[in-house]
């Protein structure tokens, strides 16, 4: 119950009364990193804020070893879409923090640290970027990315000074790579297969790849009564004819897993009697397995130009993300799945279709994960829920999968 309890305060947190929406450096995450911050000092970590807005609660290893001054990271994202759920990202927070303070209070004596981490900027909602934050702790992050502005014109470098963050100190925010361990992520699943399989926990083999797109259609403006309509050159007419290729393309590769998404659409000038000028429209495409993605994407932008060829009209379309399929190492599976076992529970593996942090820590670390079952595989919604006796397992499981690796990693590694 403590973590229902924790998430329903952070459910709170919102910067808007009506519902969950806290984006990336918004006053609402400022407020929600604040309250983890404050908890994570009372379950006995030291606490610090890097560059980019993460939260960072330490414990330091309790045993000696070659291992002593290397640190296991554990993490997720306390960003939200719009209209969101309480435990997409939160809940692996909430749970890692929990976990380690499950350890201190039994006295379990590890031979390396743990870095509790609190990114944001998962969704990639606010700006038109993603992974920003764990992107830093990998050393990946560009000066050039804190230049990318949301719809109001404030640029991400903006936002972190107005967060309280120094934007020039992002490469102090990396970890050097020989003093971590590994990440570990505790997610619900988004989707309905421990629901269906009647399982709490289940331990992940990969996170799909995906690739991000900012697609623009440019017409040209006409009146309504008098443009004919062989004649127009409309922005949005052509951007639905692409959008249907798009859901042809995405069909025929179902047994990929390969899925395509256009969630955002801006139609100007926006009049009900004027041909539509232009359209801006977002695109994620995702697979279980790089080459698929790759083979969509390249038939969508072919198709695009045919259609704007034969329409008249001009088609760009630009990635600002791109993900591969990240595989989740063995030895952290295994570490999970010992965590499941010691609950007496059977172990489940299987594939995420959803993107998560750990699409960016693999650029540092290997990288593990653990599902945990979510009603009616619902996320992204105000729907989602996990029950409360589900999110204590996934406790237990992680501070199991944290004892194994400490006997992973207990002699030279």
């Amino acid at each position: 119950m403590r973590a229902q309890s924790l998430l329903v305060v952070l459910g709170s947190i919102s910067d808007d009364p009506t519902h969950l929406t806290r984006l990336y450096l918004s006053p609402s995450h400022r407020r929600a990193a604040d309250f983890v911050g404050d908890w994570m000092r009372t379950a006995g970590l030291k606490t610090s804020m890097d560059a980019l807005g993460t939260v960072r609660g330490s414990l330091d290893a309790t045993s000696p070893g070659p291992n002593a001054g290397r640190r296991l990271l554990i993490g997720s994202h306390i960003d939200t879409v719009t209209n969101a759920g309480s435990y997409d990202g939160t809940a692996g927070v909430v749970i890692g923090i929990l976990a380690v303070d499950e350890i201190r209070r039994r006295g379990i004596k590890l031979p390396f640290g743990i870095d509790v981490l609190a990114f944001g900027d998962e969704e990639g909602v606010r700006f038109p970027t993603t992974l920003l934050s764990s992107s830093a702790i990998a050393g990946t992050i560009t000066a050039e990315m804190l230049l990318k502005s949301d719809r109001d014109g404030v640029s991400v470098r903006k936002a972190l000074m107005d967060f309280g963050c120094d934007p020039d100190k992002i490469d102090e925010a990396a970890y050097d790579r020989d003093e971590v361990l590994g990440y570990l992520e505790v997610h619900i699943e988004q989707g309905p297969v421990l629901e269906h399989e009647k399982l709490p926990l289940g331990v992940v083999t990969s996170i799909a790849g995906q690739t991000r797109f900012k697609c623009i259609v440019l017409g040209e403006a006409g009146h309504a009564g008098t443009s004919p309509m062989g004649l127009r050159r409309d922005a949005l007419a052509a951007s639905a004819e692409i959008m249907g290729e798009i859901e042809r393309f995405a069909r025929e590769g179902r047994e990929h897993s390969l899925v395509a998404t256009v969630g955002q659409l801006i139609v100007s000038p926006g009049a009900v009697n004027v041909v539509p000028a232009r359209v801006d429209f977002s695109l994620d495409v995702r697979a279980a397995t790089d080459q698929p993605r790759l083979d969509a994407i390249a038939a969508i932008r072919t198709a695009a130009r045919e259609i704007a060829e034969r329409r008249h009209v001009a088609v760009m379309i630009e990635s600002y993300h791109e993900s591969q399929t990240t595989p989740c190492a063995t030895h952290l599976q295994d570490g999970f799945a010992s965590g499941i076992e010691r609950l007496g529970l059977p172990v489940l593996r299987l594939t995420s279709g959803a993107g998560h942090d750990g699409h960016a820590v693999q650029h540092l670390t290997d990288v593990g994960m653990l599902f945990v079952r979510c009603r009616g595989g619902i996320s992204h919604n105000p729907k989602e829920f996990a029950e409360p006796d589900d999110l204590g397992l996934a406790v237990e499981a992680l501070v199991g999968a944290i004892e194994h690796l400490a006997g992973h990693f207990g002699g030279d590694s």
